[in-house]
């Protein structure tokens, strides 16, 4: 039996890149217009699109010229990740890591189904209620350490990340970058239908835990059937003795921790910061926790450029990662995918139809990986659609939650995703192999839910 090598992440992407550029040369270029709406949000207008005749083809070379440009467009992401490595880098060596992990060892080591739900609930309530999603990188680290000492591997890790946050996000309660923003363009009241998707949140988190648990204990008995098998560091499984007590300086170094955090849920909550005022805090925690260890400058120095350094291979993949979209837009092919990705939802009627709506939103996520612009493109057209179609508009701003919280769980465009499995040293299509069933199964799930808010008059 021959077996297929899967190619490094880095050319999976490449290939991907090289698909959207093939698109752009056989799919018509059509736009449609934008317009401001009374909130001062940019939309395009429903039923305005038409082809583009004299769009510029782009050129093979595009596929190299593309590539600097995504990393200048994604400089934000990139920039946060790298100095997340470096304040990553001053924490190790503090000790701080190591002894939270002895700590959280003791707790759990007989308690990983505990572990694995409690994580994915925090993570997935904090994205549900204020769009957290790229704050989670300070985390990685720890999760994967964890779960190593605790004979699993960087997938449950990143499973219990990956899977609580994406499902907090396809059943927003009030996340600011998603649900307002499609309620507002569907001029629907402001986190309004929160019953139905708390009603939702405990039969998909069920199935996300259910799939996670099943994969952490199945490497548990037997670490070969990991998915990361040939990739786990070899030597002795850590036990909790090994890492060192909690003493007074990690004490406070650990405060300064949820300190941050409070200052960061204060700050996205109250303020709308993002990723330069969160790298600032993040950065002034990392000063503070090299200060109170009582590293000397050049230490701490050394350390945050070796922590960044080692996170340069996940800062080229978001690039990349970006390029693919990029390359769609450039091409001018974007909205004739959206266009004629929505012609069939009126014609199936309103139950198929809000199925239909569904897989559209979750396809799109591909092309579309941010959450606000995924709403400002798709909403307008969708919400006349449902008019018409008479699926409801709150069922319309379902559809688009779960097609764009879930699939970011999966698609490779999505800068955040790769930035976390990069973080993990997790390799795309191992991450594939263990997430794709899962959104099967989520995705029937939710599938159901649209045939049940249609049938319920879902408002």
């Amino acid at each position: 039996m021959v077996k297929i090598k899967v190619p490094h992440t880095l050319i999976l992407l490449l290939y991907i890149m090289i698909g959207a550029l093939i698109l752009t040369w056989v799919v018509p270029a059509g736009e449609f217009q934008i317009s401001v709406n009374d909130l001062g949000q940019t939309v395009v207008v429903p039923g305005t699109y038409s082809t583009v005749d004299d769009a510029e083809q782009l050129s093979p070379l595009a596929l190299l010229m593309v590539i600097p440009q995504a990393l200048g467009d994604a400089q934000g992401v990139i920039f946060f990740v790298l100095l997340i490595g470096g304040v990553m880098g001053i924490l190790r060596a503090t000790g701080m890591l190591d002894a939270v992990i002895g700590l959280l060892l003791r707790k759990f080591a007989d308690k990983t189904g505990w572990l694995i739900l409690g994580g994915m609930l925090t993570f997935g309530i904090f994205s549900a209620l204020i769009g957290v999603a790229e704050e989670y990188l300070i985390f990685v680290a720890m999760l994967v350490a964890l779960c190593r000492a605790l004979k699993l591997d960087g997938i449950t890790a990143m499973g219990i990340l990956i899977v609580g946050y994406g499902i907090g996000y396809g059943l927003s309660l009030f996340n600011p970058f998603t649900l307002l923003i499609a309620q507002a363009i569907a001029e629907v009241p402001p986190a309004s239908g929160l019953w139905y998707r708390l009603a939702l949140w405990p039969v998909l988190l069920a199935i996300g835990f259910h799939h996670v648990y099943r994969y952490a204990k199945m490497v548990a008995a037997d670490p070969s059937k990991s998915l990361l098998a040939d990739l786990q560091p070899s030597g002795a499984v850590t036990q909790a003795s090994d890492y060192p007590a909690l003493n007074t300086r990690h004490k406070f170094i650990l405060l300064g921790f949820v300190v941050t955090l409070g200052l960061l849920v204060w700050g996205i909550k109250e303020h709308g910061w993002y990723l330069v005022e969160l790298s600032a805090l993040f950065l002034g925690f990392g000063l503070y926790a090299a200060l109170i260890s009582g590293l000397t400058s050049s230490n701490a120095a050394n350390r945050f450029i070796e922590g960044a350094a080692e996170l340069t291979g996940t800062a080229i993949l978001i690039g990349f990662a970006r390029s693919i979209a990029m390359l769609m837009e450039q091409g001018q092919i974007l909205d004739t995918v959206i266009y004629y990705l929505a012609m069939p939802v009126e014609a199936l009627g309103a139950h198929f139809g809000a199925v239909s709506m569904l897989f559209i939103q979750s396809i799109l996520n591909f092309f579309i990986p941010s959450g606000s612009g995924q709403a400002f493109v798709t909403m307008p057209i969708m919400v006349p659609i449902a008019d018409t179609a008479g699926i409801g508009r709150q069922v319309a701003v379902l559809a688009f939650q779960m097609g764009d919280g879930l699939m970011n769980m999966i698609v490779p465009t999505n800068a955040v995703l790769m930035g976390i499995l990069g973080l993990a040293g997790v390799p795309y299509e191992r991450w594939f192999k263990f997430i794709a069933p899962l959104m099967v199964k989520l995705l029937l799930a939710c599938a159901v839910s649209m045939l049940v808010a249609v049938s319920i008059g879902y408002s």
